[in-house]
């Protein structure tokens, strides 16, 4: 059959990314406690596109991303990129996947069990040259504010927040890791079970900890420095409790 993808483009236009977005695909990732892990991605897939090419074969992103589901572990991720590149004939492979990922955590006084959901993407691009990938992890989190603290004669105002950290990768980590060090940074975690008397210990321990956003993003980074990663950054957002905004803190390290 006449295959259209492959004819000449006389436009001279190269196209930096072409392929696949939005795919839900189910997907197996590595679990510190379990092993592995179940989950459903959401998948973006590209490759660049040289000007004499009219256009890519975009039934090959999903067949080559097939082979790879029920291991598309931070080990393999770029790998899986290279057969696309390789397959595509393409300078240049990009991908990201986005999913959530599951943690069963106890409540900090009763020990009664949930299940937390964070959110988490890998992100690379391969080249014949360079091989680049990225984990990103988002936790949500509490903070209570350290001015309501010291200006009110009794409480202070406090709300959840969302701590984002992008990672280069350069060696193994577990994801779990990575989230009990932000988790330590703020003023209080997240729980999905708490009873009366946990209830009292997180809103006790919250109090304790005040936390600007900024002191937030400022302690995860000093805490992910101690995890020698080459490049990271770290951004936090507050959904006020009691102002008609939201507050914002990012930085970045780059050894």
């Amino acid at each position: 059959m006449r295959d259209i993808q492959n004819e000449k483009d006389t436009r001279e236009i190269p196209l930096q990314k072409v392929g696949v977005k939005g795919v839900r695909y189910p997907v197996c990732v590595l679990d510190k406690n379990k092993k592995n892990q179940n989950t459903t991605a959401t998948v973006d897939l590209f490759v660049n596109l040289p000007h004499k090419f009219k256009g890519t074969h975009m039934s090959r992103f999903i067949e080559v991303f097939h082979k790879h589901h029920k291991d598309i572990t931070m080990l393999h991720f770029l790998d899986m990129l290279e057969e696309i590149r390789t397959k595509l004939e393409a300078e240049q492979a990009f991908g990201s996947i986005t999913f959530p990922y599951y943690i069963e955590k106890n409540a900090p006084v009763s020990n009664a069990q949930g299940i937390m959901e964070y959110t988490c993407s890998f992100e690379g691009e391969v080249s014949e040259k360079e091989r680049k990938f990225f984990i990103t992890i988002r936790v949500p989190v509490t903070t209570l504010c350290p001015c309501s603290k010291a200006i009110s004669e009794y409480g202070a105002h406090n709300q959840r927040g969302n701590v984002t950290v992008k990672l280069l990768y350069s060696k193994f980590f577990w994801i779990e890791d990575i989230i009990d060090v932000i988790e330590k940074c703020a003023s209080s975690p997240l729980y999905s079970v708490l009873k009366r008397e946990d209830e009292k210990a997180v809103t006790e321990h919250a109090y304790d900890n005040p936390r600007f956003v900024e002191d937030v993003v400022r302690e995860v980074y000093l805490g992910l420095k101690k995890l020698d990663f080459s490049w990271f950054s770290v951004e936090a957002e507050n959904e006020e409790s009691i102002h008609y905004h939201n507050a914002y803190a990012y930085t970045e390290y780059n050894n």
